[in-house]
């Protein structure tokens, strides 16, 4: 038996400290997923590729914040982004040092 067509998702996060906690901005699958990783490189936003990651944040509504059990994911990310623009070593996330 074929396996079913197993479609790309994507989800774009925002932050600011208003806030509180990032908020889901855009997501979607198939296309709709490539579109917004076309627009993030083109941006040049940086662009992580985590399937489990993605598979939580897909159940967050759009323009929601993401749920409490989430920070603590989302946060090593962005500590870790953080890192990389600042021109500093970064293992990436959930790496053993």
């Amino acid at each position: 038996m074929a396996s079913p067509d197993r479609r790309r998702n994507a989800v774009a996060l925002t932050y600011a400290a208003e806030d509180g906690a990032p908020r889901v901005v855009a997501k979607g699958s198939g296309w709709v997923a490539e579109e917004i990783i076309r627009r993030a490189r083109e941006a040049e936003v940086f662009v992580h590729e985590s399937p489990e990651l993605v598979a939580l944040l897909m159940q967050v509504d759009l323009d929601d914040r993401i749920p409490p059990a989430l920070y603590v994911a989302v946060a090593e990310l962005l500590a870790w982004l953080y890192k990389l623009e600042q021109g500093q070593d970064a293992m990436a996330p959930g790496t053993p040092e």
